[in-house]
C-alpha cells in the first residue's frame, strides 16, 4: 500500500482523537461549572466551538479522500 493511501486513514483517526478530546474537555468544563467557575467553563466551551465549526468540513473532506477513484 503506497504511503499516500494511508493519509486519509491517518486523518480520519486524528479527527476521531480530536472529537474524543473535545468530549472529554466538555465533561471537564461541565464539572468546573458545577463547582462555581462559570466563566472558566464558558471560556472552555468557546474554545471548543472551533471544533464544532470545522467538523462538517473535515467530515466532507475525509469522505472525498476516502472515496476510491
Amino acid at each position: 500500500m503506497p504511503d499516500t493511501d494511508l493519509l486519509p486513514s491517518l486523518l480520519y483517526k486524528i479527527n476521531e482523537n480530536q472529537l474524543a478530546l473535545e468530549a472529554a474537555i466538555l465533561e471537564l468544563s461541565n464539572w468546573v461549572e458545577e463547582r462555581g467557575s462559570t466563566e472558566v467553563a464558558d471560556n472552555v466551551r468557546g474554545a471548543l466551538a472551533a471544533i464544532d465549526r470545522n467538523e462538517e468540513f473535515i467530515k466532507l473532506t475525509l469522505a472525498v479522500l476516502m472515496t476510491p477513484e
